[in-house]
């Protein structure tokens, strides 16, 4: 089970931290991947990170604002959020891809999801 934690309502131009801790499995050999979804749209990839943390993909809507990293002792992946803009606004969900250990774009490479957490980004 994966849960997210850490999303909220925030002013445009604030930073954010989501969590994603993982518990009754281990996350700490597999790719993990932050993903977004607007009402009514697919998810999208946004952040990947491989199991070690030595290598990340970012989506251009978010490349030089987000940062994904992890700690794999405590099972847990994180997405720091900064200059947050009104477009961000989604729901924001973790995976884990427990079968890779390098970047996986292809979302049915992810096996494991959390529940979702709101970030809501006022103008």
């Amino acid at each position: 089970q994966l849960v997210e934690s850490g999303g909220g309502l925030v002013q445009a131009g604030d930073s954010l931290r989501l969590s994603c801790a993982a518990s009754g499995r281990t996350i700490s050999s597999a790719t993990m991947a932050w993903f977004r979804q607007y009402p009514g749209k697919e998810r999208e990839r946004i952040a990947v990170i491989n199991w070690i943390g030595f290598e990340t993909l970012y989506a251009d809507s978010v490349k030089g604002r987000f940062t994904v990293s992890r700690d794999n002792r405590k099972e847990e992946v994180y997405l720091e959020m900064t200059d947050l803009k009104p477009e961000d606004t989604a729901v924001y969900f973790c995976a884990a891809a427990p079968r890779y250990t390098t970047i996986q774009i292809r979302t049915d490479s992810y096996d494991y999801w959390g529940q979702g957490t709101q970030v809501t980004v006022s103008s």
